[in-house]
């Protein structure tokens, strides 16, 4: 067979070379096109105006943990390197909502105070806002939200990440709603006593319970009275079907990203996102490298493996489509995992200055300013209001605070 490249190649050079005989007579190269990068400057002037304009939205942020363990204050620009967070750049980034996240490791639920970890993250984060009042306010409501954000401050929100927080104590859940805690993540990479976790990358998950316990399930019923939104992000998959076959409200995924793409348990299925759209939730992308990496972990790799690579911005933006194209526009949002992370981060997303690339990739590729918006911050604010919308419903019917306690033989032994 011939080498049709070869051939091929060979015409397209014959005729370059008959179209620009002075340029290669010369050993020159064609000079860039100006009207190209004019219109990619105007474009960039909109989506940077766009932003400005949006409710701008993340829903998982660590800085946190800088903050509570290392004595962090957001108030000035960071220039060790390190730190991916702090005002001055979360306005340069036009965000205008952000949910702190309540980390507690895995590493509390074996050795105690996990809700003592929490409690005192909280605690760090009340503290920015007493801190840094011109920046800062703390909201507990949607209709706070667009209060704050009238006023030119950053909303801050709470969401706990890892359910055995609440240290099986529906009474703890209660009081961590009344400190301004928005979402509890129901796990992290550890199964706790009444919801199995997806795992790690080289930590298998734990499939204690097959999903929800009984316990597990009277969690999520509880957060609908109360108002909290449920988030499935690093549970198991049974897990999620359970969540989705419990709650009344629409759920989030705080930040994960695709599973078709890049295959760790943590991103959601194709099946998940759909079902994920049918309950009205929302999946916020998450930016690491490990689980947007299209060679980091491929679907069908029996063990995935960590490329040296670090992901790209067309790494993460496909994500983003493959998101939207399955479960739909108004299904997808945004939840960096800023300050989670070891830095490996894709080039022009390095921190939270960076967000307005979001919204330029996203018009790049042909979305509507309407729909930007969505993805931006609006889609995770319908599920808040939503959830609200749900709890003042179960409240007015005379839903009491549950009494249910966790069973002796949840416990591990």
């Amino acid at each position: 067979m011939p080498n049709r490249f070869s051939f091929f190649s060979s015409i397209a050079l014959l005729c370059s070379l008959l179209a620009f005989p002075a340029v290669f007579a010369q050993g020159q190269t064609p000079k860039p096109n100006p009207k190209l990068n004019m219109d990619d400057a105007k474009l960039r002037e909109r989506a940077m105006k766009l932003q400005r304009a949006s409710f701008v939205v993340d829903t998982h942020n660590d800085i946190t943990s800088p903050i509570t363990d290392e004595g962090f204050d957001m108030g000035a620009r960071d220039t060790s390197g390190k730190i991916q967070t702090d005002i001055p750049r979360m306005k340069e980034g036009g965000l205008n909502v952000e949910f702190f996240s309540i980390y507690v490791a895995a590493k509390y639920a074996k050795e105690g105070g996990s809700a003592r970890r929490a409690m005192e993250m909280i605690d760090g984060v009340y503290e920015q806002v007493r801190r840094h009042p011109e920046s800062l306010e703390m909201a507990s409501t949607v209709a706070d939200i667009r209060r704050i954000r009238r006023s030119g401050k950053i909303a801050a929100l709470m969401g706990i990440e890892g359910g055995h927080a609440i240290e099986d104590s529906l009474s703890a859940l209660r009081l961590f709603h009344r400190l301004g805690i928005r979402y509890m993540t129901l796990t992290h990479t550890n199964t706790n006593n009444w919801a199995d976790s997806a795992g790690g990358i080289g930590n298998p998950p734990e499939l204690r319970h097959g999903g929800l316990s009984d316990f597990g399930k009277e969690v999520i019923r509880e957060m609908n009275r109360l108002g909290m939104m449920v988030d499935i992000s690093h549970v198991g998959d049974e897990t999620f079907q359970d969540v989705i076959e419990t709650t009344e409200a629409p759920v989030i995924a705080s930040h994960s990203s695709c599973r078709a793409l890049t295959n760790v348990p943590r991103n959601l299925t194709d099946d998940m996102l759909r079902a994920l759209a049918k309950n009205g939730g929302v999946i916020m992308i998450n930016f690491y490298n490990g689980f947007i990496n299209t060679d980091y972990a491929k679907p069908g790799d029996p063990v995935p493996t960590k490329s040296a690579q670090t992901a790209t911005m067309d790494m993460l933006m496909a994500h983003f489509e493959h998101a939207i194209k399955v479960a739909g526009i108004d299904h997808v949002g945004i939840g960096s995992d800023f300050d989670g992370v070891d830095g490996l981060l894709p080039p022009g997303m390095e921190d939270v200055s960076k967000l307005p690339t979001i919204t330029y990739e996203l018009l790049k590729r042909g979305h509507s300013e309407a729909d930007v918006k969505k993805v931006l911050g609006e889609n995770l604010l319908r599920v808040m209001t939503e959830n609200e919308r749900v709890a003042k419903r179960l409240q007015a019917t005379g839903k009491k605070p549950s009494t249910a306690k966790i069973s002796p033989a949840a416990m591990p032994k």
